[in-house]
């Protein structure tokens, strides 16, 4: 039997793909610390398990394909809440952040167009760009440099050398970065806001990370901007803020009324979300700000204590992130993927061991990140400072660490 062409370009999760590997080691009693997943450890509030629990009907029925009254007007509190108004038609709920970039990629792109990024760029953004036949053309920030957004000229002479000007559709970002934890600042926002106007390009911001911002600086949304507002596409998810993950519920909101029509189609198609998930987000809307601020102030001390660590560490590059809770880490050898696997089958410290995530994959240009490592710091301080015991231990032992 054939496959379709497109099936062929998927990679393998960079994050998922030691399940295997990690679930062999557990079964011989190492414990496995988990620094390749943004999985929050820190408890969902429990006003989302008590209104599941307490949600009492006979028929668990379809709901509404845009979304249930409660849970987007959760999600318009919210937004509001950052200064950002959207009518309730202008949201659609979506499965998690990850089905509403796929849903504005499928709307905004051709098979055969091309997306603009920043690599290293979250990775399923490859995965999600592949299944639909969508190109991504990326210009390289380094860690050198700090991530830092190229230049206007910098742009458009990497555009100008893409040959594909004609099929470029829009610019795809996360902001607070993942992987590289990067806030942008006001000015490196315009570069990227002039790029779109000149070029007529959407603007697909992924701003799930929103709440961790660890600069003293304010975090800028793209919805802010009067004067893109019409090819802004907003993408966030309850995951990260609210330690839910397991509840599949993101959004997409947008003041361009023809893409929400649109958007309204997609999600008719796959009929609704979880209704369960739906009834714990919206209940959202009654946690405590000082719930998200404590967990905040929680991600900055491991950021610090990940980052006295790593900068005492012989030959490694890491800048500091600036949000999110992700580093990259540049690391002294020439294939970060087979350190990780060696590290996991291999090195153990007081019945310890420690899954990284390769980040090749998070960029798009052979060749590059193979020597570097995302790490996630969603875990607690004193199993984090384990963890880079055992780095620290690994890159010693390391048979291909650079001389």
């Amino acid at each position: 039997m054939k496959f379709s062409q497109r099936s062929d370009t998927l990679q393998e999760s960079p994050i998922r793909k030691f399940a295997d590997a990690m679930a062999r080691v557990e079964a011989e009693g190492v414990e496995v610390i988990p620094m390749n997943i943004g999985q929050p450890d820190i408890p969902t509030p429990p006003d989302f398990l008590e209104a599941v629990r307490h949600y009492d009907v006979d028929v668990l029925a379809y709901q509404n394909s845009r979304g249930m009254q409660r849970t987007l007007e959760t999600v318009q509190l919210y937004l509001h809440n950052y200064g950002l108004d959207f009518a309730l038609d202008e949201i659609c709920i979506t499965n998690g952040a990850s089905e509403g970039l796929s849903f504005a990629i499928s709307l905004v792109c051709d098979p055969g167009d091309t997306l603009l990024a920043m690599e290293p760029f979250y990775t399923n953004y490859n995965s999600i760009a592949a299944v639909q036949a969508v190109n991504i053309w990326p210009i390289t920030t380094r860690a050198e440099d700090g991530f830092s957004v190229p230049s206007l000229a910098q742009w458009e002479a990497s555009i100008a050398a893409s040959g594909k000007r004609d099929r470029m559709k829009a610019l795809i970002l996360s902001s607070p970065a993942n992987p590289t934890g990067r806030v942008y600042t006001e000015e490196e926002m315009h570069i990227l806001i002039e790029l779109a106007k000149k070029y007529n390009l959407w603007i697909i911001a992924d701003e799930v990370y929103r709440e961790f911002n660890y600069t003293s600086r304010p975090f800028h949304s793209f919805a802010e901007y009067e004067d893109i507002r019409d090819r802004v596409i907003l993408v966030d998810s309850i995951s990260k803020k609210y330690s839910a993950c397991g509840a599949r519920i993101g959004s997409l909101a947008s003041k361009n009324k023809e893409f929400n029509a649109k958007a309204l189609k997609m999600c008719q198609v796959r009929l609704c979300v979880s209704t369960l998930d739906q009834i714990g987000a919206g209940a959202m809307d009654i946690v405590d700000d000082a719930y998200v601020e404590r967990n905040r102030r929680t991600y900055r001390r491991r950021r610090d204590a990940l980052r006295e660590r790593l900068e005492h560490m012989e030959g490694i590059v890491a800048p500091e992130p600036e949000g999110a809770f992700y580093v990259i880490a540049k690391l002294p050898v020439e294939d970060a993927e087979d350190f990780v696997r060696w590290t996991l089958e291999n090195v153990r410290v007081n019945g310890k061991t420690l899954l990284m995530t390769p980040a090749a994959s998070f960029y798009a240009t052979p060749g590059l990140g193979r020597d570097e490592v995302r790490l996630s710091y969603c875990v607690r301080t004193e199993l984090l400072l384990e963890a880079m015991d055992i780095l620290e231990v690994a890159l010693k032992r390391y048979p291909g660490r650079r001389k």
